[in-house]
């Protein structure tokens, strides 16, 4: 018997039902510049964005940091994985470099500050639960990025350049 008010245990087959009517089997995302472009993310950096997941509050982008550059230091509440596909980054907190084919996870709670000083940048694929809380130079909380940011980040670069939006993005 349900005794919390608001939550409703409903049968298995309207789960079935809720599934059949709204999930898809998938989708292809360009990662072609002019359809899919990189939406600038501070001053060396730039995101270019293939999934955003609010059910789960998780998205998948490839981000781009020019050589010489670097984010601002970010906690993770969520689990975060990525693979890095050209060039090298690194943490300042840590003493290790991801190259070209290494896999990196970080653990909810993980605070760092991502650098490339790569003359060529680096670009990594992104898997990203969760929020991520960003600290200005000083320490202080800039702001939170959770999945409704990353939408708006890409939404908006898109009606400011007259791009179209990828609806398939959306799951």
């Amino acid at each position: 018997m349900n005794t919390r008010p608001g939550i409703v245990k409903l049968p298995e087959e309207s789960y079935e039902a809720a599934i059949r009517k709204f999930a898809c089997d998938g989708a292809h995302i360009s990662g072609d510049d002019k359809t899919n472009p990189w939406v600038p993310f501070g001053e060396a950096a730039a995101i270019k964005h293939f999934c955003f997941d609010v059910r789960a509050n998780s998205v998948a982008n490839i981000l781009w940091v020019k050589g010489g550059g670097r984010i601002g230091t970010h906690k993770h509440r969520g689990f975060v994985s990525a693979v890095t596909l050209e060039g090298s980054w690194a943490y300042y907190e840590y003493d290790w470099t991801a190259r070209a084919g290494d896999f990196v996870y970080e653990l909810p709670g993980a605070a760092h500050t991502l650098y490339s000083d790569d003359p060529n940048g680096m670009k990594a694929v992104f898997w990203i639960n969760g929020s991520i809380e960003f600290y200005d130079d000083d320490g202080k909380h800039d702001f939170t990025a959770d999945v409704f940011w990353f939408i708006e980040h890409y939404t908006r670069y898109c009606e400011a350049n007259g791009l179209e939006i990828d609806k398939a993005k959306f799951i």
